[in-house]
């Protein structure tokens, strides 16, 4: 029984994962300045001027991420509520003139006199942390419809709705597959999850056709040669910095495509820059790095040592990994773009804060299994 204590208690962080979140962090930060130092230097005359910025943002994080790590994750019940509400009013804030930032046809930031802060990442992490508390309270109650799902899925809807309306497609796929994926782990009926699965696809589809701008990128994955110096443009400066990569790369700091060809290199495209610069090996290296990490992190959730903490990790991994997978995916062709920056890797505050607070949460449970 002391021992197991003990066990319990001085039990070691996983390495592998914040080894893997270290080398993710450190080719990144490379990356980011390889590939914004030009853009920098033609908008601020500055070529450090987002390298600069990124390792403010690369000190919070890992602030953050320690802090976490010393917190127990238990104490997250506690905020599950308040934040989840809290969550929902910085969401209708977006919508209130002088508040809301618009940027790409999307009213996602935050203005907040200094800074801009990008709501949905906190939302993304704030309905895990609601998730969890409350399916691993409800576990029982889940077999029934009303009173252990209905009660999740109209919560989840009403974050959705108004993220729906900044508008932001990807992130409302990706807060709806996790509430799905969540329930499954806590043991909701597969007919209901079928169902909801099922209820989301009409869905989708009339979103898609809803909005033009989402018909024409889905037409643009298809054939985005039919329109190349329009929707198609990026996805093929995109698949052009892949081919000229080859096997090996032409070399950090050496690349072509981030010299004003491909969109948003340090952000979006950051994946694009990378298999340019080090070619098929570095891509490699990073969906590797990923898939470990995504490992990594279920294998925290099995050993969790209560529902709440499996949930919990198992909900923050798919928030990490489902945001990889959509970036690597669609950079490199596979599915159509969804606008989504790649995690530790792409430049920008709010996402890489969010991340590495994850992440802390993520090492808090690894030290306390069954």
């Amino acid at each position: 029984m002391a021992e197991a204590a003990l066990n319990k208690e001085d039990q070691f962080p996983d390495l592998i994962l914040l080894l893997v979140t270290l080398i993710l962090v450190i080719v990144g930060t490379a990356m980011i300045y390889s590939s914004s130092s030009i853009i920098a230097l033609e908008k601020f005359k500055d070529s450090q001027y987002f390298i600069k910025k990124q390792l403010v943002f690369v000190a919070v994080g890992f602030v953050a991420m320690i802090v976490m790590t010393k917190v127990p994750y238990e104490w997250l019940r506690k905020c599950a509520y308040p934040a989840t509400v809290f969550s929902f009013v910085l969401l209708c804030l977006l919508f209130v003139p002088h508040l809301g930032v618009k940027r790409g046809g999307a009213t996602r930031w935050l203005n907040l006199g200094g800074f801009t802060f990008q709501v949905t990442e906190l939302v993304k992490v704030t309905m895990v942390i609601f998730l969890a508390h409350f399916l691993s309270r409800k576990a029982f109650y889940l077999q029934d419809f009303k009173k252990g799902v209905l009660i999740p899925l109209a919560v989840t809807g009403s974050m959705i709705l108004p993220i729906l309306k900044q508008p932001d497609f990807g992130t409302s796929v990706i807060i709806a597959a996790i509430m799905l994926m969540m329930l499954g782990i806590a043991g909701a009926r597969l007919k209901h999850l079928l169902a909801l699965a099922v209820a989301f696809l009409p869905a989708a589809v009339a979103l898609i056709f809803y909005k033009g701008y989402r018909l024409t990128r889905l037409t643009a994955f298809l054939d985005p040669w039919k329109d190349a110096d329009n929707t198609g443009f990026q996805i093929i400066q995109s698949l052009i910095s892949f081919g000229s990569g080859g096997a090996f790369g032409v070399g950090i700091g050496d690349g072509m495509q981030k010299l004003f060809y491909l969109p948003e290199p340090h952000t979006d495209f950051i994946l694009s820059v990378i298999a340019e610069e080090s070619g098929f090996i570095g891509v490699t290296m990073v969906i590797i790095m990923f898939g470990v990490f995504a490992v990594r992190g279920f294998m925290i959730a099995l050993r969790a040592s209560d529902l709440f903490g499996t949930l919990l990790a198992a909900g923050l991994t798919m928030v990490i990994a489902l945001e990889a997978f959509i970036n690597i995916a669609g950079v490199m062709g596979l599915i159509p773009l969804k606008g989504l920056v790649l995690p530790f890797l792409s430049y920008g505050g709010t996402a890489f804060i969010i991340n590495m607070t994850a992440v802390g949460i993520l090492l808090n449970i690894s030290t306390q299994t069954s």
